[in-house]
């Protein structure tokens, strides 16, 4: 009888709990800071299985409060307006245009507004929001909560993040609180905090559904860096620019993107990660660009090349299936002169798991040129350490000062030496010490070329090849590509070379 009533007493405890689960609702039957396992075969032996309950310490969905984080974090969310002037055709085509002329119709310069968010970062006025948000802007009008309007400035931005940094004459403004993207878990609540369809302080909540996730944003997506936090937090046009922030009001990504086929949110939306983002603007502000550290690495995903017998790069003996594949070095590469080779499957930063490409760009991301940082690899199943210290584009660790220039047009410079203009006969010119992936590479210039003239302006210092790149880049030139004159000095003859660098 007692074993009856045992029995009878845990399949009502079974249904009750299963009960429970198909009501919605949370319950916790047994409270213990152990494991604990009910029993519950069934007659005709079909189910052996056993219930596991296990005590819950953490805090239910439902009871998360969201109004201290989404107070802490409107007051340093702006609205940005900018206005700028582009070049437009007239839908009317005069038919003697249309048989004599270009046969686009007439061209006029046409002025459009647009909006997104920013986010304050400090007392005096400095701000993060998009590049693409002010990229082209005649003026750009930033609106605080408190609905307060200032004129703000571009210190800098870059294209490659997406980030950029303006700033407002203003001072007592309310700043964000930093967090620290890296410790952002999976399932995290976060809050994107923006202005959609020009809805001032909008407060969304969601989660982290992925880290490190890359995506394709547009037709360079091969020079970007691409590591974002993919959230389901309802991001919409006008949020790029906004917070992302957890439930303690902490910072932890800038929103930027979402993957849709109406333009708007249909489910995912993507955050660059903040500790990214805050080595950007840190740059812009301290060198006037982003100094990026380079590892010299061409990389791949692990997985992807062991299961593409066709790929060249193709290595049966791959034992690793996540980090970052090495499938090539560049001309000057840091981790081939510490040792790394390739087929190495790059799995450690500075003693934290790089488990895929995207996420070995967002460590990589937050170092300069000239640290050292330990890199981990597993070569065909043996585990192996490296110091690899991080060199610049142009293969060295000094600050660059070209900026997004250096980057676009993936090359060093270098000035000549009285001796070589003596030698060649000449008075002026920079010469190509070493290419990398980017403009000059893609025109066909080679190393060793020598630069004399850029759109009619003499080039005597790498500095003023980046000036006229710098003026075009900025809409400050009438000019939207390169014509570069100059020769080989092993042949002598005069090349001229044609770069579009709005294309």
């Amino acid at each position: 009888m007692k074993s009856f009533g045992k029995n009878l007493l845990n399949a009502m405890l079974i249904i009750a709990i299963s009960g429970a689960v198909a009501a919605g609702v949370t319950a916790y039957v047994i409270k213990s800071n152990e494991n604990c396992s009910i029993s519950s075969v069934q007659e005709d032996g079909t189910f052996k299985q056993p219930l596991q309950t296990v005590m819950y310490n953490g805090v239910a969905a439902e009871n998360t409060d969201f109004t201290y984080a989404a107070d802490k974090t409107v007051h340093a969310v702006v609205h940005v307006k900018v206005t700028s002037t582009v070049t437009v055709r007239d839908r009317y085509i005069d038919p003697l245009e249309f048989f004599f002329g270009d046969g686009g119709g007439r061209q006029r310069r046409q002025q459009r507004t647009g909006s997104g968010s920013g986010v304050i970062i400090s007392t005096d006025g400095y701000i993060i929001t998009n590049n693409h948000v002010i990229d082209g802007a005649d003026s750009i009008a930033v609106t605080l909560n408190d609905k307060r309007t200032f004129n703000a400035k571009v210190i800098g931005s870059d294209p490659r993040t997406d980030i950029a940094l303006i700033k407002v004459d203003a001072t007592d403004l309310q700043p964000v609180t930093f967090g620290d993207s890296e410790t952002l878990k999976v399932g995290e609540w976060v809050l994107a905090v923006g202005n959609p369809f020009d809805l001032t302080s909008t407060v969304t909540a969601g989660i982290v559904s992925a880290k490190g996730r890359s995506i394709m944003t547009g037709e360079s997506d091969t020079d970007k860096i691409m590591s974002f936090i993919q959230t389901d937090a309802a991001v919409n046009p006008g949020n790029s620019g906004g917070a992302l922030v957890n439930t303690k009001g902490e910072l932890v990504g800038i929103n930027t993107a979402i993957t849709s086929q109406t333009g708007t949110f249909i489910g995912y939306s993507f955050a660059v990660p903040v500790n990214m983002a805050a080595k950007v603007v840190s740059d812009i502000k301290q060198y006037g660009s982003v100094q990026r550290g380079m590892l010299g690495v061409n990389i791949g995903d692990p997985e992807f090349i062991k299961n593409t017998p066709q790929i060249k790069a193709y290595d049966p003996k791959i034992k690793q299936l996540e980090g970052a594949y090495i499938t090539d070095f560049a001309e000057r590469s840091a981790a081939k002169e510490a040792g790394l080779e390739k087929g190495d499957i790059i799995i450690g930063v500075n003693g934290k798991k790089v488990t895929s490409p995207s996420n070995l760009q967002e460590i990589i991301s937050t170092f300069k040129p000239g640290d050292k940082v330990r890199v981990k690899v597993d070569r065909y199943g043996t585990e192996k350490e490296f110091t690899v210290e991080l060199r610049n584009v142009q293969g060295n660790t000094e600050i660059m000062k070209g900026g997004d220039s250096a980057d676009i047009l993936g090359a060093a410079f270098k000035a000549l030496s009285e001796k070589d203009k003596r030698q060649y006969g000449i008075s002026y010119g920079i010469e190509v010490s070493s290419i990398s992936k980017g403009k000059i590479q893609d025109c066909g210039i080679k190393k060793g070329f020598v630069i004399m003239i850029v759109n009619d302006e003499k080039i005597g210092t790498p500095e003023d090849f980046y000036s006229v790149v710098d003026k075009i880049l900025k809409g400050n030139s009438p000019e939207q590509g390169l014509l570069i004159k100059g020769f080989y000095p092993n042949s002598g003859a005069t090349r001229h070379y044609a770069i579009d660098l709005v294309d």
